[in-house]
């Protein structure tokens, strides 16, 4: 079995510095999580882990997400 191994700090907390990009993208948009779990199909659940930083996103949901927000995805994850 593979050895899981923990996150470091600082990618935890690069991973909420997006997360909270990607929520106040959101929010400027006028967009409600569940406009976004429409546009995208994501399941409702796994956006909220990832705008609230508990999971790390996948290159593909982040482009979803981008796009049903309406911004580019370097918005999203600038730091």
């Amino acid at each position: 079995m593979p050895r899981v191994i923990p996150p470091d700090p600082r990618l935890l907390e690069r991973r909420r510095r997006i997360a909270a990009q990607i929520r106040a993208a959101r929010l400027y948009a006028n967009l409600s999580q569940q406009d976004i779990v429409d546009r995208t199909g994501m399941d409702r659940s796994s956006y909220q882990d990832i705008e609230h930083g508990r999971s790390s996103p996948l290159l593909d949901n982040l482009l979803r997400i981008a796009d049903a927000i309406g911004v580019p995805l370097a918005d999203l994850v600038r730091e």
